[in-house]
């Protein structure tokens, strides 16, 4: 191992954009004039936060120079923050500014999480010469990807109070509960008490539109010829993004040097990876917690300095098997040798609650009566979760919400041995509603042997949406459709002795949005009605939950 090395630091150095707006940056590097490697991390949420001072500490100390940027219109950079848009040209300009100071030998890589993700990907799109690789953690997806409802998510209302004006404003000031129920949701801003423009425009484009594209990277990994270290955790609130971007890089990087250059680490976190063991009720063990710093510097050594430190070498992926608590690594993702299993819904036309008559199981339905419910906006299903941002649901106990009778409860018998699903999860669900539009929302429980219902993964379907989001169609009340729901990726092992459950209902409420059912304009309404939901499982329409299952050695 290098001795660590002594570090330099120069504040408030001005980086000219090609507007001329300047923004403002951290520098940390060694104490010595050589030329060294860079890593770029650009922020929104101040670029002197104790962690983000630690990182920049770490990779300095062990030879590189970092550059901390504060982005246009935040912190002591100048401009308009306006999120998204506009931070793949300064990303272009900061990677390209930095690569010809004369401490930095030239190649350059950029580092961060979430909002520090998802700016990498647009910066890489812009192709600066000098961007040698990227570590992305939590990266958010394309939009409506991790929403699929056309509008913001409430807790979004909750991250852009947070990053209003220049510095970081106190969410904790603000009555976040009372504020997720005004209705019309495009004013919810006046019930916080702080006009946000950029709230209110989303809601202009409930399609994805040329607005949203110009903010898009999913659809254009063709375009990005570099090496990615993807990172995030089971229970990351944007995780869906992680998954999707290793796979797509693997798929459609334009070289093949680029396609065989990525890895992906998924381990039982939540947003804010690899900082504790435990979430909620559930501890996964000392064993989740590992060396991610050491891995992000393996990253940049080889990709940087061009050290053989093995790492292509490796097994691409590494994942972390919940329920057995255990990691293992993969040759791709998702597993090829994860076999696709539906378990079918089956009921004899009561399956509302816990205490109905729902079931799950591999067995074809036949002639089965339908089940029923009633969404009331008004009334929604609640979701587990925080009231800011900061994180979004995790492995919470919905045992108690499924005592009510707009939840249908379907359970598998207990297993008598072990089911590993490792993979992507889908719902098929044929329904009908008396509504022109509405939702259907599903989740994925493990019902431990002393009741616990812990929360896998879950999903929702806007039904104006069903043919996607570049267009909107209206149902035709009582017509029944068919529905896929995505409820994202998981890696969990359901013990022996525990139960397989799927919940399906109408809301997840203040996850998402309560669709009114009316079929308005979206966000626009406080109008709302009470929408009677069938769902189908008989022979001509199996309702199926969709799970990868690997096989048991």
């Amino acid at each position: 191992m290098d001795p660590l090395l002594q570090v330099r630091m120069e504040w408030d150095v001005r980086i000219p954009l090609r507007d001329g707006v300047t923004l403002s940056a951290d520098l940390y590097r060694p104490q010595e004039d050589d030329p060294v490697q860079a890593i770029v991390i650009r922020t929104p949420y101040g670029k002197n936060t104790r962690k983000t001072a630690d990182d920049a500490r770490f990779f300095a100390e062990r030879g590189y120079a970092v550059v901390v940027v504060d982005v246009r219109g935040r912190g002591d950079s100048d401009g308009l923050f306006v999120p998204y848009f506009g931070e793949g040209e300064d990303g272009y300009d900061v990677i390209e500014w930095v690569a010809q100071q004369p401490w930095c030998q030239g190649k350059v890589g950029t580092l961060g999480g979430s909002y520090l993700a998802r700016i990498q990907w647009l910066t890489a799109l812009q192709k600066p010469p000098h961007l040698a690789a990227m570590v992305c953690l939590v990266s958010p997806s394309d939009p409506f990807v991790e929403w699929p409802t056309g509008v913001p998510t409430p807790h979004h209302l909750a991250w852009m109070f947070l990053t209003s004006g220049r510095v970081l404003q106190n969410v904790e000031a603000v009555d976040w509960e009372k504020a997720y129920w005004h209705l019309p949701l495009v004013s919810m801003d006046e019930a916080v008490g702080r006009p946000m423009p950029h709230w209110r425009e989303e809601f202009l484009h409930t399609l994805r539109d040329d607005f949203w594209e110009r903010i898009s990277y999913q659809n254009r990994f063709s375009d990005i010829d570099l090496p990615v270290l993807h990172i995030s955790g089971w229970y990351d609130d944007e995780q869906v993004g992680t998954p999707r971007n290793f796979a797509g890089m693997v798929k459609q990087a334009p070289t093949e040097r680029a396609r065989r250059s990525q890895k992906l680490i998924m381990g039982p976190w939540e947003h804010a990876v690899n900082t504790r063991q435990r979430i909620g009720e559930v501890d996964f063990g000392p064993q989740s917690l590992i060396d991610l710093q050491g891995a992000e510097l393996r990253w940049f050594d080889y990709f940087l300095r061009g050290r053989d430190n093995g790492v292509v070498h490796e097994p691409p992926v590494s994942i972390f098997v919940m329920g057995r608590n255990v990691w293992r690594e993969e040759r791709e993702w998702p597993p090829a040798r994860a076999a696709c299993a539906k378990f079918y819904l089956h009921s004899a036309g009561r399956a509302n609650s816990l205490h109905g008559d729902g079931v799950l199981s591999t067995a074809r339905p036949q002639d089965e009566p339908t089940d029923g419910y009633t969404y009331d906006p008004l009334r929604p299903v609640p979701f587990i979760t925080g009231l800011t941002s900061t994180q979004i649901g995790g492995p919470d106990d919905y045992a108690a919400i499924e005592r009510r009778d707009d939840v249908l409860v379907y359970t598998s018998e207990v297993l008598a041995e072990p089911l590993e699903v490792t993979g992507a999860i889908k719902v098929e669900l044929h329904a009908a509603t008396d509504a022109p539009d509405t939702d259907f929302t599903a989740k994925l429980v493990d019902v431990w042997p002393n009741g616990f219902a812990q929360r896998i993964a879950d999903g929702i379907v806007r039904a104006r949406f069903r043919k996607g989001m570049q267009r909107e169609e209206l149902l035709e009340p009582d017509g029944i459709e068919a529905y896929e729901i995505d409820c994202w990726f998981t890696s969990h092992t359901f013990l022996q002795g525990h139960c397989v459950r799927l919940e399906i209902s109408s809301s997840a409420f203040p996850k998402y949005d309560r669709n009114p059912n009316t079929g308005e304009a979206l966000g626009v309404t406080a109008k709302t009605q009470i929408a009677r939901q069938t769902v189908y499982h008989d022979a001509e329409r199996p309702s199926a939950l969709i799970l990868p299952v690997i096989p048991n050695d």
